[in-house]
């Protein structure tokens, strides 16, 4: 399955409110971009033991690359669809001077990720780590795209890695975990097997934790210290992994990039997809070997032709769902009565979520790109508020008028008549109220820190398109934490006003040494400033709790300012919360 060029991958034209990217949850080789630069002192390159053989890295710049390391064996054949196996042990010193396989996607969000891949033999991480004695602090960090896209490759840990000017050194684990239907498919002949199922995706992760409990003292971290995060489907298993009583112990942080975790899909739906995605393969839809022998007999190839297309997902698509077991509660009743696992909790989003999503359906939309329309911006909360209310689609349906009470909520003339502008807003402001919502559950039971990302004008990765501006959009604050990150092999960071290539500037890296300051003292102590409450303050009850604003200059503001910042009186009245 090869990428076509950007011409051909534009064709398609998909209606504005054709969900590319849920921003509510939600066989190629990978290109060693990284790991290029440090071939010349590979075979000199620092070496580790682990629990499983030697590893030999490369060394550049105070850090240490260990670049795809197994951490399960490859889940393929009857391994495919069962929770993650131990590696086999290997003879030798392994090479860690290159990115592994990515997993298989075809989705790949425009510029976010890419390329494309049908390879199952994908479970393998990466470790970034400064050469001192020092113990440190780790960071295990979850890549997003949905639960069905995305790649470790385009993750450089070098600076959260070195601390950046005012933090501490950090040993920073990046990985690969199966997606889309590989990584989470409920059905009764897999389901009835014996093991543990459906959530194949959270399990790597937990796979990856434990690896991390055995093996991160050797790379100088202290496993004692280990903070979980990702960014937006990475946010989203963080929160799965804090649900999950199987991960218990094996971290101690939780970081939320474009999160927290306020809803997820129930077994009900996640069993009727897999059911559905069963028979459109030509598979039984119930249980017994003959139906699970069949699934697993499927290529690679014909599983990602029906779970999307490069512009959108498929019908079949779940994500992380509550099984039960992997995943037992909502987050609801998680948060509401304190069935999790606590820790402290740092996480927020950017003031424009919603322009990622946006960006992404003008890329397909043609040569030259077309901007959206006005009645595309009424068709598109129409079908949204005409639908469920619960998540991955499920009841309750919202009530009658919703839509109606939606538009008069923001009206094209509160924007300037630009449909984008008021369509940024509706789908950003829901997300922005979920996170109030969860962190005033949080606040009486764990230490909590909620930021807002503000700033409007760093470079972004998408190429420049008619009426769209990304502001604060989804992703773009990436590059604040991982140096020069530009989504897949397509993207290529512009300024935003004149789309010509640009690096984050001096203010600008200013601010990333503020953000990798706080991320990384906060795997250290779990306090983000270190110790204290400056300058970002604890999460507390009431109207007056207050956050870190991210923006070239970091302020604090207030849960009221908040609230009605991102009308989160009226979304109230909209949101549901399943328990």
């Amino acid at each position: 399955m090869q990428r076509t060029n950007a011409s051909k991958r534009r064709c398609a034209t998909p209606r504005y409110g054709v969900a590319v990217f849920s921003l509510a949850a939600a066989g190629l080789t990978s290109v060693p971009t990284l790991a290029a630069q440090d071939n010349a002192n590979k075979n000199n390159g620092p070496t580790v033991t682990l629990t499983d053989g030697q590893v030999r890295g490369t060394s550049s710049n105070g850090v240490n690359k260990f670049l795809g390391i197994p951490y399960a064996a490859p889940p393929v054949g009857k391994l495919r669809w069962q929770p993650p196996q131990a590696v086999k042990k290997w003879k030798g010193v392994l090479d860690g001077t290159k990115f592994a396989n990515t997993c298989p996607q075809v989705t790949e969000l425009g510029a976010f990720a890419g390329p494309t891949s049908t390879n199952e033999d994908c479970l393998y991480l990466n470790v970034f780590t400064t050469g001192s004695a020092k113990k440190k602090g780790v960071i295990v960090w979850i890549h997003g795209g949905g639960n069905v896209d995305g790649e470790s490759n385009d993750y450089d840990a070098t600076k959260l890695a070195q601390g950046g000017p005012d933090g501490h050194e950090t040993v920073v684990v990046t990985l690969n975990y199966r997606m889309g239907l590989f990584g989470y498919l409920s059905h009764p002949a897999l389901n009835g097997e014996g093991h543990l199922w459906g959530n194949y995706g959270i399990m790597d992760i937990q796979q990856v934790l434990r690896w991390v409990q055995r093996n991160i003292a050797a790379f100088g971290g202290d496993p004692n210290r280990v903070a979980l995060g990702g960014q937006s489907a990475g946010a989203q298993d963080t929160g799965a992994n804090v649900l999950s009583p199987m991960s218990a112990g094996l971290f101690s942080r939780a970081i939320y990039e474009s999160g927290p975790l306020a809803t997820l899909t129930p077994a009900s739906t996640a069993l009727s997809h897999g059911q559905d995605f069963a028979t459109a393969a030509g598979c039984p839809t119930g249980s017994g070997k003959q139906a699970a022998q069949c699934l697993r007999n499927l290529s690679p190839e014909r599983i990602l032709q029906l779970q999307g297309t490069p512009n959108a997902n498929g019908p079949y698509i779940t994500g992380p769902f509550v099984d039960g077991s992997v995943i037992p509660i909502t987050p609801e009743k998680a948060w509401t009565t304190g069935q999790f696992n606590k820790m402290p909790a740092m996480g927020g989003r950017v003031k424009d979520e919603g322009n990622f999503s946006i960006g992404i359906t003008e890329y397909f939309s043609g040569q030259p790109p077309v901007p959206m329309t006005a009645d595309q911006y009424t068709a598109a909360i129409q079908k949204t508020y005409g639908g469920n209310a619960g998540p991955g689609g499920s009841p309750p349906a919202y009530p009658s008028g919703t839509a109606d009470k939606v538009l008069a909520q923001y009206p094209l003339s509160a924007y300037g008549n630009d449909p984008m502008k008021a369509y940024d807003r509706v789908t950003t402001d829901p997300g922005s109220c979920q996170a109030d919502h969860v962190l005033r559950l949080w606040a009486p039971q764990i230490p909590s820190y909620l930021y807002d990302f503000t700033y409007q004008d760093a470079p972004y990765y998408f190429p420049k398109m008619p009426g769209f501006k990304p502001a604060a959009a989804h992703t773009i604050d990436i590059q604040f934490l991982f140096n020069n990150w530009h989504g897949g092999q397509l993207g290529v960071n512009l300024d935003q006003t004149t789309g010509q290539p640009r690096e984050l500037n001096q203010q600008e890296t200013k601010l990333s040494d503020q953000l990798v300051a706080a991320w990384t003292n906060f795997a250290w102590s779990g306090n983000p400033n270190g110790n204290g409450n400056s300058p970002w303050p604890k999460f507390g009850a009431g109207n007056n709790a207050k956050h870190l604003i991210e923006d070239l200059t970091l302020s604090t503001g207030t849960r009221a300012d908040y609230r009605a910042a991102y009308k989160c009186d009226f979304w109230d009245t909209i949101l549901v919360y399943p328990q």
